[in-house]
């Protein structure tokens, strides 16, 4: 496992702390009851946790991508919607530092850093899916300003946002069509409509909207590094560490799911002897055990490739598909060690399993990871 500096180690204990004290004894009520967590966003906040990303002089110092995954972690393992409320933020924040123009970067950013302005992305649309390339959204230039027009769904956090980073189509006659696609900072105003909050399984609390946008008008100068035609790279390199981000939660939310059955196979007992002795229950901890630390050497090893500078598209989609999919088989084995409790909506189990199945189709698909992982070991001659 990465390890961190001392005052890398000292944010995630921190934030370690926080879940042990104020997320968990609150979050299955919470959650249950699908209710925005106001005063868990606020102490994050104040913890400083949206601006983890972001460098002096617009923040206070951005930590490296390993504490950012570890941080990540920590807040899944106490809520995974506390980790998803930060996620796009992040991704929009990285977009910024690496394309923004010296005044989008001012505009936006020392707000972000302390979660004064929150952020979201909006990619995908109702018909289009993990399909990027079938974009219907436009932006039609008009004088000194875009008319964008479209819809988006899924959008995490969309109703809570100031400024969301939206993918559009600003030539439609451009081959190939990612040839013609730019990045939009849009901020709310007339013309763009969160339209409805989307019913979901798990990832309750933060809302995931449909925005409409009809004759929504924002100035030239909103577009990313003031350029069009560069939205569609500039989003995959944003999708690496979103990527990260989304495996780091798996790998939360797994680890919670451990800790709940290793503790109740201890306390448990049936036939004269703690359930853990059992060799089905004990099979199931260690099978659970070592899939996590598997997932979360991939999401360490994605995180510091991502900080060395090189491409990492294939890096962290092995740790999302790999940390995904374990997160899915972890949280269902916690509930066969719990038996019929952990069916019962008392124990928290239950949340795991419902949460664990976002981190299978967000932030593409395990089925597009497993295609990025397939060209990039063909392009690359193998690992």
């Amino acid at each position: 496992m990465t390890q961190l500096s001392t005052e890398e180690q000292a944010i995630v204990d921190l934030v370690r702390d926080f879940v042990d004290r104020e997320v968990k004894p609150v979050a299955r009520e919470l959650e249950h009851a699908n209710e925005y967590p106001e005063a868990l966003i606020e102490q994050m906040k104040e913890l400083g946790v949206f601006g983890l990303a972001i460098p002096e002089p617009y923040g206070d110092a951005a930590v490296s991508t390993p504490c950012y995954a570890k941080v990540t972690e920590e807040l899944a393992r106490g809520w995974m919607s506390l980790a998803g409320a930060m996620g796009g933020h992040t991704v929009v924040a990285k977009l910024l530092l690496a394309h923004g123009t010296a005044e989008q970067k001012d505009r936006y950013l020392p707000g972000m850093a302390t979660g004064r302005i929150r952020a979201t992305m909006a990619l995908t649309e109702p018909g289009g899916g993990s399909d990027l390339q079938a974009l219907r959204t436009t932006a039609r230039a008009d004088g000194d300003e875009y008319v964008v027009n479209g819809t988006k769904t899924w959008i995490t956090n969309a109703r809570r946002s100031q400024v969301i980073a939206l993918l559009v189509r600003t030539d439609p006659d451009a081959r190939p069509a990612h040839r013609g696609m730019s990045i939009l900072l849009c901020e709310k105003g007339p013309g763009l409509e969160v339209s409805r909050d989307l019913p979901k399984l798990g990832y309750k609390g933060v809302e995931s909207c449909e925005l409409s946008f009809s004759d929504y008008r924002t100035p030239r100068s909103s577009i990313l590094g003031g350029e069009e035609g560069r939205g569609f790279g500039q989003f995959m390199q944003g999708l690496e560490v979103g990527r990260i981000q989304v495996a780091s939660r798996a790998t939360g939310v797994a680890r919670a799911a451990l800790e709940d059955a290793l503790r109740y196979a201890q306390e448990r007992e049936s036939f004269g002897k703690p359930i853990w002795q059992h060799q089905s229950v004990g099979n199931l901890l260690a099978d659970m055990a070592t899939k996590l630390s598997a997932a979360q050497q991939l999401v360490q090893h994605a995180a510091r490739t991502y900080d060395s500078g090189v491409r990492s598209d294939m890096e962290a989609g092995m740790a999302k598909l790999f940390a995904s999919e374990a997160a899915a088989q972890i949280t269902l084995d916690a509930i066969r060690v719990h038996g019929g409790y952990g069916y019962s909506t008392e124990f928290d189990v239950e949340r795991y399993f419902r949460d664990a199945p976002l981190m299978i189709v967000g932030e593409g698909t395990n089925e597009i990871q497993r295609n990025v992982i397939a060209a990039q070991l063909v392009k690359r001659g193998g690992l």
